[in-house]
């Protein structure tokens, strides 16, 4: 079972639209995947279809991480289940105290039946407690990054998170990948691939989520991309990102 955060600081980068279609997609080739809304904006569970209830789901995975496997529930996407959020997961972050407030997601995890491939953990955009909790207790961290002017900014400032959660909680943390997305045919969007190249050589993926009017459309029908247009750009893409997770085999 491999844990992995989907995280950035920054917003707008496409990391819950990242964390919903690739698990659709690594659903589609066979393999069992659990979704986590750690997002107070619940983007994730609407998006995938799921219509979350207060206080339960990521809510109670934190404040109770004993009952984590009690929160899972079943998607219409193949092979994916999610534990959903809503906005009262905000509340959370004031309830908890202590020394190990930034453990409760790995004391989730010891619970979780080992009958998931993968779990992707949705991270809202910022520093806080949530990302904290997914980076303490997720083996690796896919970051998705725009292609704009402020991508290399961006993603300096998230790794730089990375490390430090790396050398204080979770020394076996690793870079699961940099994903490049909202690319689109121009001259800057290439300048900008070629420059994270340079800096970043093989953590790299070789695939490039495009601009895609379908991607955008999907989560207000409750659809992943494969369900909503398996034949779109989007789709491909993600389905493409999946085979390049597989065969990384981090973990």
């Amino acid at each position: 079972m491999r844990f992995i955060a989907i995280a950035n600081q920054k917003g707008g980068v496409g990391k819950t639209t990242t964390a919903i279609n690739l698990s659709a997609a690594l659903g589609l080739a066979g393999r069992r995947c659990l979704l986590i809304d750690l997002d107070p904006q619940g983007n994730a569970s609407t998006g995938i279809g799921v219509e979350a209830k207060p206080h339960e789901g990521a809510y109670r995975l934190l404040t109770d991480p004993s009952r984590a496997a009690d929160q899972v529930v079943p998607t219409n996407a193949s092979g994916v289940d999610v534990i959903s959020s809503t906005s009262d997961l905000a509340e959370v972050e004031n309830h908890i105290s202590g020394p190990d407030r930034h453990l409760r997601l790995r004391m989730a995890r010891e619970v979780i039946d080992n009958r998931y491939d993968y779990v992707l953990v949705d991270c809202p955009p910022s520093v806080g407690f949530f990302p904290t909790n997914a980076l303490c207790a997720c083996d690796t961290v896919l970051v998705p990054i725009q292609c704009e002017y402020f991508a290399m900014q961006g993603l300096a400032q998230i790794l730089s998170n990375i490390s430090l959660m790396k050398r204080r909680f979770n020394p076996d943390l690793e870079i699961e990948g940099i994903l490049l997305t909202m690319h689109e045919n121009s001259a800057f969007a290439a300048e900008v691939v070629s420059e994270v190249r340079n800096h970043f050589s093989d953590l790299v993926y070789a695939t490039k989520v495009p601009r895609d009017t379908a991607l955008a459309e999907a989560p207000s029908h409750g659809q992943t991309i494969v369900e909503y247009d398996h034949r779109s750009r989007g789709a491909r893409a993600y389905m493409e990102l999946a085979k390049e997770i597989e065969q990384n085999g981090k973990g």
